[in-house]
């Protein structure tokens, strides 16, 4: 029950007491992706912080009972690409997956430990299916073992049981995802790309004839330079469906006989970026039913579509925000769905009734739903007479109030990728911030997915200009509606959101404090040292290299670090290698040796994203602890405390 306004406490904002704190955030939060259906049993992958970030494949029985499938020792995670995904596959009830320490293809039977069924070398293996006709398995190969200056891509045939060598059916392109079987087990599709390319901007969805040498007849059927396809799905019937953007948005088509033709045609996004493999937006329930995402101004809703009378029927359901995985079958879909006072949660949904079951949440209920802040979505006004779009986060806690004639400090969040979205689906970590007395912005600037093709190539030849200019005309927008203070608005983001930070903050003064998770300081030594994946991403979003050089120099915020006039911290995980540790290091550095306020916190045994408990706690009580030196407000409770070079104090603070 809320408090009365009468007796609330009264304190300035960003100083109110929470019941979101870190450790509840840390303690009560799972990751869940991977949908998988094998009979009457339901499996998804559960990524635990509390676990050091371990990833967990879990069984749901017809009971209802749940059990963990991967042994303790194991974790369920590939490096395809670095960023994984279609890690493991199950069937009758036997589970193979990729071991994150290893990078071996494992097999496990029912009852019985995980035993390898690839050699102990530097490969790895993704996007896994089986293939019935010929016993076997289907995989996407990633060998950095060969004399090649980046690692090869293929897909290969497996041994289900590891007793003969790995075969080749794919080769020569840059990258490979999605091989899909036919029902019949006489075809394989897949989808295929090039440098400099990302699965966004141009792919291919080839055919072939699926024979036990091999494959033959090999023949492409839809993509190329302008058009990005998406999940690969062969119908009960045997037809080949599949998603393209070739009119703007990613809608669904199909391939029959030498024509595609669309299936349904809508100005709303039926597909994703697939920056990790085993995504799915759409499932087949049956011949004449399929049931899709579909995502529209930040919002995305489940639908049905009958193939023969091509039209979206929506399905009611209290949800507006999806995870890319779904599976269908017998009158239920299995989803991994949110809204904006619930987190993100397995689903299952009776397409007859409606009926909506809940199998797991990725977090249990740390706070009352009055301390719920619930996102209003904003469109505003941006550079070149463009719409940009955001989720705006008020600050609530019931048992609190503002000094009168205060505004809020907004903080400005900013999303990786870039090509990636922000969703309204409930996020705990969101709220540590609005129980605290923070408004909070999340932004899908150009170049954010969900809006269409033309929003999403806004960022191309851009990066560092489009994304910076949405942040702050975002913030203005508020400004200007007196929802937050202008003094005092910070900009924190991970990865390509943690270079709008450092971006942000060397191309204008209008954020007062920044927060950098793993960002990149250095354009440059960044084409040098990042992954084959991601290794000429940045010739779309700045220009050719080394031709547009001076672009790389100009927009890197490591040459110029005497523009920066805010205070910024920086977060950094020592195993990263998307975005290396030395990024960090760099301005770092740069900051210190001219006199800059700075600070750091690097995190041993993580990568890109953090994963483990003790580290997720201390980054956000540490990006807390930093703005109430910067804004100059008391912390109701004690903090570890960070240390911040050459941060001269707020008057009056301590």
């Amino acid at each position: 029950m809320a408090t009365p306004q009468s007796t609330r406490q009264q304190s300035p904002y960003g100083s109110w007491r929470s019941p979101v704190t870190a450790d509840a955030i840390v303690a009560g939060v799972v990751g869940l992706s991977q949908i998988q259906l094998d009979g009457d049993d339901i499996y998804w992958v559960e990524g635990r912080p509390a676990e050091a970030g371990r990833n967990v494949i879990v069984r749901r029985r017809p009971d209802g009972s749940i059990s963990d499938v991967t042994p303790r020792e194991y974790n369920a995670r590939t490096r395809v690409h670095e960023y994984g995904g279609g890690a493991y596959l199950v069937r009758d009830g036997v589970v193979w997956f990729t071991n994150f320490k290893d990078q071996r293809l494992y097999r496990q039977d029912s009852g019985r430990a995980p035993v390898a069924i690839t050699p102990a070398q530097d490969i790895r293996h993704a996007d896994i299916v089986f293939d019935a006709r010929h016993q076997r398995l289907i995989a996407v190969r990633e060998d950095h073992t060969t004399d090649m200056p980046q690692a090869v891509n293929t897909i290969v045939s497996l041994d289900p049981i590891g007793k003969i060598p790995a075969k080749t059916l794919v080769q020569a392109n840059d990258f490979y995802s999605s091989p899909r079987v036919s029902p019949s087990g006489t075809h394989l599709s897949w989808l295929t790309w090039n440098h400099p390319n990302m699965p966004w901007d141009a792919t291919e969805l080839w055919v072939a004839d699926l024979t036990p040498d091999g494959l033959r007849a090999l023949r492409k059927v839809a993509g190329g330079e302008g058009e990005s396809i998406f999940q690969p799905t062969w119908s009960p019937d045997g037809m080949l469906y599949f998603v393209s953007d070739r009119s703007n948005w990613w809608n669904l088509y199909r391939w029959r006989g030498p024509t595609v033709e669309a299936v349904a045609e809508v100005t709303a996004e039926l597909g994703t970026a697939q920056w990790t493999f085993g995504m799915s937006t759409y499932a087949f329930e049956s011949e004449r039913r399929i049931v899709c995402q579909v995502r529209s101004q930040g919002v995305t809703r489940l639908a049905i579509i009958d193939p023969q009378a091509p039209r979206l029927k929506p399905v009611d359901m209290p949800f507006t925000a999806f995870s890319p995985y779904i599976q269908a079958r017998a009158g239920s879909a299995y989803v991994i769905a949110g809204s904006p006072t619930d987190p993100m949660a397995v689903v299952a949904v009776n397409l007859e009734t409606g009926r909506v079951d809940v199998l797991r949440r990725s977090a249990e209920r740390v706070v009352d739903p009055t301390y719920i802040s619930v996102p209003e979505a904003i469109e505003f006004p941006t550079e070149g007479d463009v719409t940009a779009h955001a989720f705006f986060y008020p600050p609530v806690n019931p048992e609190f109030t503002a000094p009168a004639g205060e505004l809020p400090p907004l903080i400005v969040y900013v999303h990786g990728g870039p090509t990636s979205a922000v969703s309204n689906a409930l996020d705990i970590s969101d709220q540590f911030w609005t129980t605290r007395g923070f408004a909070y912005l999340v932004v899908n600037y150009g170049g954010s997915t969900g809006f269409g093709r033309e929003y999403r190539q806004r960022l191309n030849g851009l990066w560092g200009v489009v994304d910076v200019d949405d942040s702050v005309n975002g913030a203005r927008y508020l400004i200007e509606h007196g929802r937050v203070d202008g003094n005092r608005v910070a900009i924190t983001g991970g990865s390509a959101g943690g270079y709008t930070v450092l971006r942000a903050l060397t191309s204008t003064d209008f954020f007062k404090a920044g927060a950098s998770h793993f960002g990149i300081s250095d354009l440059e030594v960044f084409h040098s040292d990042t992954h084959k994946f991601e290794s000429m991403y940045d010739q779309s979003l700045l220009g050719r290299w080394p031709e547009d050089r001076e672009i790389y120099r100009e927009r890197s915020a490591i040459h110029s670090v005497d523009r920066i006039t805010a205070p910024v911290i920086l977060f950094q995980g020592l195993e990263d290698k998307i975005v290396p540790p030395n990024q960090a290091e760099l301005i770092v550095a740069a900051l210190r040796k001219k006199g800059l306020p700075v600070a750091y916190l690097p995190f041993e045994g993580e990568q890109h994203g953090f994963r483990i408990a003790k580290n997720i706690k201390r980054s956000l009580e540490g990006e807390l602890y930093f703005y109430s030196k910067v804004f100059g407000f008391p912390l109701p409770d004690p903090i570890e405390p960070v240390p911040i070079e050459n941060l001269k104090q707020p008057a009056g603070t301590t």
